[in-house]
């Protein structure tokens, strides 16, 4: 984990760290609980102070979504996943875009994902590892 400087409001980090291939977390100053970036209070203590984390961007399927049929505007995608991903080492869970997913057969949960960037249009982008 590399630690990082808090700065409150800014989903541009969360987005640079995407395009690095990996995950920014806060980690609670009062408690040490680790969760996503863009939560405003602890989930276990309700505190508001953070250090920010940047976790590696792997983790393994915990559920998913097949879009087998794009809705209006997203055409370009295909046939895609929105799935949800616990964070190797973490208890983090994150969500992403998977695209060229058909069939559940092709997406086991528990198969290994990776971030591979940030889309301003599908968000966080996941391939399979």
């Amino acid at each position: 984990m590399t630690v990082v400087e808090v700065k409150h409001g800014t989903h541009e980090r969360f987005i640079e760290a995407a395009s690095r291939k990996k995950i920014l977390a806060h980690k609670c100053s009062k408690c040490g609980h680790l969760m996503l970036e863009t939560v405003m209070f602890c989930e276990k203590c309700s505190a508001g102070k953070f250090e920010d984390v940047e976790l590696e961007g792997a983790g393994t399927v915990v559920t998913y979504t097949i879009q087998a049929v794009a809705p209006e505007g997203f055409e370009d995608a295909g046939s895609y996943a929105w799935v949800v991903f616990k964070v190797n080492n973490t208890s983090v869970r994150a969500s992403g875009f998977l695209p060229g997913v058909k069939t559940p057969a092709e997406l086991p949960v528990g198969a290994a994902v990776r971030v591979k960037g940030f889309d301003a249009k599908h968000g966080l982008l996941l391939e399979k590892a």
